[in-house]
């Protein structure tokens, strides 16, 4: 029997409401699309994604002891891995699975800030754009903080902009809390991250901030700083680790200067005006900021990484979509079925023509090394009473991320544990020592880097190693896989 009861339509405030909700979650449903596709690189980590992998698998107590000696700056980031592989284990989506969460996160925050600033266009554009980003393309399905410092900068972004848009009578001291809060949590992630305070600044002062807001941004600025400043000068006794970092050159800021000229365009198609609250006023700053900052401390001492400024990308991807915005509002007047489609059009054909990047970016070859497939070649190559050697130490993680690949076969140079010395690649003994232990051996097997990426060793206790092996041993297998690369060595007779 039928209902004659005719059906009550929506009204048009509940309709307008979904089609709010739709401008944040379809850019997080395609970012998580994105993130989960290819997840585990086909079961590959590389040897920085292995240095999250075997400090999360310690125990707690563990890794603050290790954090006393070596990579502070993470501490908060290892632990919180840590909690994660105990509950979930230890896998490449335990390790990876994060940063795509954080990357969807900070897509609805830039949705979220162009509906905001400048309409629903601006915030379906730049939400759905973030993603498409090659910078983030890379660190999305990485086991590494920066996607969730990204994720932190697009939340306090939003937050500021909430409290740019209240008046001087609410109560507003919870979001001033939360807005010092994010920014805390992500320099305690990369205190790098603290450039977007100044990129916060030059916002407050484009739009010509009243004079109360000010302080309240100073106060919650201030006490982020407060917060994170232990960290930043213990770690600053650490800044060996990035001893590696090359000097900055010329050619190092063609990057910087083809994003700030992307976000230009964005930024004139938004008609930025002093005193107007718009994406411009808000992602200009965010892009250009950390950007220049970074370049200017690194003229001091080198410092010059695109993962340190991921954050960045969060302006980037608004003034994207101030651009689309300002396409679409041209385009209605004449075309206004056209001007609907035009926002999921652009980034439609954006993600084909993207697409050899994002099937390089998922791919094992787009990291330096894989840990994982080394230690198989170990396992199948490896003999009752054979040695084992890592050259450069820092090595060894192929060990300490797949243990079970290395059983049976001696640490020829190892004399501390990396858990026991607090350490990531634990202590190695005396060249003397390590010399003597490699004579009494019949065959070792060495893992060091493949030849298109190996450096001549530059520490003593490798030069003993390579000396002894190539006086004294002769190669009876070789294979290279994914830029490692393990060596079969027989003693000579």
């Amino acid at each position: 029997m039928t209902s004659d009861i005719p059906a009550i339509p929506d009204s048009p405030l509940s309709v307008r409401r979904r089609r709010r909700h739709l401008v944040w979650l379809i850019p997080v449903g395609w970012t998580l699309a994105l993130g989960l596709w290819g997840l585990s690189r086909q079961d590959s980590v590389w040897r920085d994604e292995a240095a999250t992998w075997q400090v999360a698998g310690r125990p707690a107590g563990e890794i603050w002891r290790m954090l006393g000696n070596v990579d502070a700056v993470h501490g908060l980031y290892y632990l919180l891995m840590h909690g994660l592989f105990e509950v979930f284990g230890a896998s490449t989506t335990t390790l990876r699975l994060p940063s795509v969460l954080a990357v969807a996160a900070a897509a609805a925050c830039v949705a979220l800030i162009g509906r905001r600033l400048a309409g629903p266009a601006v915030g379906l554009g730049g939400g759905l754009a973030l993603g498409l980003l090659p910078a983030v393309q890379f660190y999305l399905q990485e086991g590494r903080p920066y996607a969730l410092v990204a994720a932190g900068a697009g939340l306090s972004t939003l937050l500021l902009m909430s409290l740019l848009g209240t008046g001087p009578g609410r109560r507003v001291w919870p979001r001033w809390t939360a807005y010092g809060a994010a920014v805390l949590v992500c320099a305690l992630l990369n205190w790098l991250s603290l450039l977007i305070l100044p990129a916060h600044a030059v916002t407050l002062w484009w739009v010509r901030a009243r004079r109360g807001l000010w302080p309240r941004w100073a106060a919650a600025s201030a006490g982020a700083v407060a917060g994170a400043l232990p960290l930043v000068l213990f770690s600053r006794g650490q800044s060996e680790q990035v001893s590696w970092i090359p000097p900055l050159t010329w050619h190092m800021l063609i990057g910087p200067a083809l994003l700030l000229a992307v976000g230009g365009l964005g930024a004139l198609a938004d008609r930025p005006a002093r005193g107007r609250l718009s994406p411009a006023a808000v992602g200009l700053p965010l892009l250009a900021v950390p950007q220049l900052g970074l370049i200017g401390l690194s003229l001091a001492q080198p410092l010059f990484l695109d993962r340190y400024v991921l954050f960045s990308m969060v302006g980037l991807a608004l003034l994207i979509g101030a651009g689309l915005g300002a396409a679409v509002r041209a385009c209605a007047p004449r075309f206004p079925r056209a001007a609907g489609l035009l926002v999921p059009g652009v980034v439609g054909v954006a993600a084909l023509a993207l697409l050899p990047v994002e099937l390089a970016k998922r791919a094992p070859a787009s990291r330096v090394d894989d840990v994982l497939a080394v230690a198989g070649e170990v396992a199948e190559l490896k003999g009752d009473g054979d040695g084992v050697l890592f050259l450069p130490a820092a090595r060894r993680d192929t060990a300490l991320v797949s243990p079970g690949a290395f059983t049976g076969l001696s640490d020829l140079a190892l004399a501390v544990t990396p858990a026991a010395s607090a350490t990531l690649k634990g202590e190695e003994a005396e060249p003397e020592r390590i010399r003597a232990a490699l004579l009494g051996q019949r065959r070792v097997l060495l893992v060091t880097d493949a030849a298109g990426v190996a450096k001549p060793p530059s520490a003593e206790r490798d030069k003993a190693k390579a000396a002894a092996l190539r006086e004294h041993f002769e190669v009876v297998a070789d294979r290279q896989v994914r830029g490692r690369r393990v060596t079969v060595y027989e003693r000579r007779r």
